[in-house]
């Protein structure tokens, strides 16, 4: 049996082409020395898994040595769902104590699977609970800008439906940038379904899955000819830009990202391994 070891001691955006490669070489991937993973990284290997899944295909995990990372991973419900796409070694981690979720966690979301609308409805609720006391006190975000930020996400969420076909997951945790010395709310969303070029190919000629990225994003088309669709993600990114944050979108073998002045990255991505459906990442900053 062919074991990898990841290298890199966090899961992230930043790491998620390293993360597809070492699943698509091996059957049994390594995550001991992992000390760090976001719902990026969470939400990014349980679609490795739904996909593995679809193909008949089971690996293994070992999982990382870290009981704050497995306390994290517990309170994030990954193991939940993990367990029915994986191999999980060990099958019952170690955590000395379970890390209940109160009213003052950072999670603003635990993983939550996304298949039908009222999925949307059970998320958009159970963030309304917790945004007060995340949004509100800690990005300083005033009720408008809360109910904005539950539109986008709903919008995001509801393309899942429309456009997938498949299920998805979505997970919202707020972090403390030191470097920043600021707050940040990370939102990641995701799904293996057609993507955006085979879902905008049914109305325009399209080069690239970057074309399509763009075509949704930056110029609201949709698959749908009726008038007022394609507005969703168009939405989003306003939100974003409006609030200085970080948008990305990654679809087949591109990504597209909006790049504010206090992060990093490249806006666009070209010729990465293909990964079917779409994987989206936002980062809100604190006020």
């Amino acid at each position: 049996m062919a074991t990898l070891k990841f290298l890199n001691v966090q899961i992230t955006e930043d790491t998620f082409e390293q993360v597809l490669h070492i699943f698509r070489e091996a059957q049994e991937i390594d995550l001991h020395d992992v000390t760090f993973i976001d719902p990026y990284g969470m939400v990014g290997i349980l679609e490795i898994g739904e996909l593995l899944k679809s193909q008949g295909i089971q690996k293994t995990l070992l999982l990382p040595e870290s009981e704050e990372v497995l306390k994290y991973l517990e309170r994030m419900d990954f193991f939940r769902f993990a367990s029915g796409y994986f191999n999980l070694k060990p099958v019952q981690p170690q955590i000395s104590e379970k890390n209940l979720r109160t009213f003052t966690s950072d999670v603003l979301l635990e993983i939550t699977p996304i298949e039908k609308s009222d999925d949307i409805h059970f998320i958009v609720g159970k963030v309304k609970e917790r945004a007060q006391s995340i949004l509100a006190k800690h990005l300083h975000y005033d009720e408008r800008v809360i109910n904005d930020f539950i539109v986008s996400l709903s919008e995001v969420c509801q393309n899942i439906i429309e456009h997938s076909e498949t299920k998805g997951f979505v997970g919202i945790q707020k972090y403390h940038f030191q470097n920043m010395n600021k707050n940040i709310v990370k939102i990641a969303v995701m799904d293996i379904g057609i993507g955006f070029r085979m879902s905008l190919s049914e109305r325009f000629s399209l080069k690239s899955d970057l074309e399509a990225i763009e075509k949704a994003l930056l110029h609201g088309a949709s698959r749908y000819a009726e008038k007022g669709r394609g507005h969703g993600l168009a939405a989003v990114r306003r939100f974003v830009n409006q609030w200085n944050g970080m948008l990305s979108i990654r679809s087949g073998t591109a990504k597209l990202s909006i790049i504010p002045q206090w992060a990093w990255g490249k806006e666009k991505e070209l010729s990465l391994a293909h990964f079917p459906g779409t994987q989206i990442n936002i980062l809100l900053p604190e006020i």
